[in-house]
């Protein structure tokens, strides 16, 4: 298994939105709103890709995980982590946050942040086993609740 950036050379994309849509279902009818990945298309991860860092985990040929990450001002936001049904549980994402920690850290980025849906508490406690904390909760437009955590990993 080895983690490479996604470059110009990419040419996987449909296989790329389909693992992030199969990783991304089992939210389908427990998160509101429903989750950013339904309105992703081919192009739109084009477009990802080219202004954000992209991250795939390979197992040969076969494409195991994806993670984007996005320089801001005091640390890399990561988002859209999502493993292949059949990698899930060995490890694919944690080699993945990996490869976002050593781009923070190439960029002198002293923190990883994310945002988790309210909703997904399994998510929760496993970014915090990964040693993300909890910084803050936000509401998506329209909503009077939270529906969102922020959590951040000190590098």
């Amino acid at each position: 298994m080895h983690i490479i950036r996604i470059d110009a050379a990419f040419n996987r994309y449909e296989e790329l939105l389909a693992l992030i849509l199969n990783a991304f279902s089992y939210m389908d009818g427990r998160i509101d709103p429903p989750s950013s990945a339904h309105v992703l298309t081919i192009e739109g991860l084009k477009q990802k890709a080219s202004a954000e860092i992209g991250l795939i985990a390979l197992d040969g040929a076969a494409l195991a995980g994806c993670i984007f990450c996005k320089p801001e001002i005091d640390c890399l936001y990561v988002g859209k982590l999502a493993v292949a049904e059949g990698y899930r549980g060995k490890g694919v994402g944690r080699l993945l946050l990996a490869g976002a920690e050593d781009t923070a850290r190439n960029r002198n980025l002293s923190a990883l942040r994310l945002q988790t849906r309210i909703e997904l508490t399994e998510n929760h406690r496993t970014f915090a086993a990964w040693g993300f904390v909890e910084t803050g909760r936000t509401a998506h437009p329209g909503f009077t609740r939270p529906t969102t955590i922020e959590m951040r990993k000190t590098l």
